[in-house]
């Protein structure tokens, strides 16, 4: 039986609560939870997405991601597929939501958004063309949405326009009025709070995360769903 994974330790990933929410509701999910009907989740996006840096396919965050989703979804079924592609930009990717996304019969589109065009000082107004063409699109098709925010990492830090991206990113969300996962708050929280470092976040490359950076992603992200679903399970803080 193969190892499991690297995780990061649980006291370690915690943020607040409220750092992880994804600030919408997940109408779709939360019926089919509710229903007992599986729940199909696409996992979009680049390199940080296909699992660069990871060790193994399984360390990458979709797979960890299904790991803690079943943790608390009981006997439904919860699948996540990794439909990242290494080095896309948002305008490449979103000529994939056709074939990888809604020929999928996902339930949940979680879209990973906007490093790319940061790391290669790219066009920030075609990026973001292109996510709200592919957040409509799947919102068209009757799917729930999260976009997915930059990772906190050197490389990244490094660009001058780091910041104006992810306000981008969450005008976006807010405008489309679909979720959104802050994983550059989120491993900035971890950071600044000394529970874990950039060097266990990250790779040597320094701008992919390690297998503990996806997990504790993962771990995040998982809480953040859970909320979102809340609304219509009644569960209580």
């Amino acid at each position: 039986m193969a190892a499991e994974p690297e995780a990061a330790p649980a006291s370690a990933c915690q943020v607040p609560r409220a750092r992880t929410s994804l600030a919408a509701y997940l109408p779709r999910v939360a019926e089919r939870l509710a229903s007992g009907l599986p729940v199909r989740i696409v996992a979009l996006g680049s390199s940080s997405t296909a699992g660069a840096g990871a060790s193994a396919p399984d360390r990458a965050y979709p797979a960890r991601l299904a790991h803690y989703l079943h943790q608390w979804a009981g006997s439904v079924e919860v699948s996540v597929l990794n439909k990242g592609i290494n080095g896309e930009t948002d305008d490449q990717t979103v000529e994939r939501i056709g074939n990888d996304v809604l020929a999928q019969n996902a339930d949940l589109l979680i879209w990973q958004v906007g490093a790319n065009t940061v790391l290669r000082d790219g066009d920030f107004a075609l990026s973001e063309k292109s996510v709200r063409r592919g957040v409509e699109q799947a919102q068209a098709a009757g799917l729930d949405v999260v976009l997915m925010d930059l990772q906190y990492a050197p490389r990244m830090l490094a660009k001058g326009r780091t910041d104006a991206m992810l306000a981008q990113i969450a005008h976006v969300a807010a405008d489309e009025h679909v979720g959104l996962f802050q994983r550059f708050a989120v491993m900035r929280d971890l950071v600044e709070s000394k529970r874990m470092t950039v060097g266990q976040l990250i790779g040597p490359d320094g701008v992919h995360q390690s297998d503990a950076g996806y997990d504790c992603v993962a771990r995040t992200l998982a809480a953040g769903i859970e909320d979102a679903i809340r609304p219509q399970q009644g569960r209580a803080d």
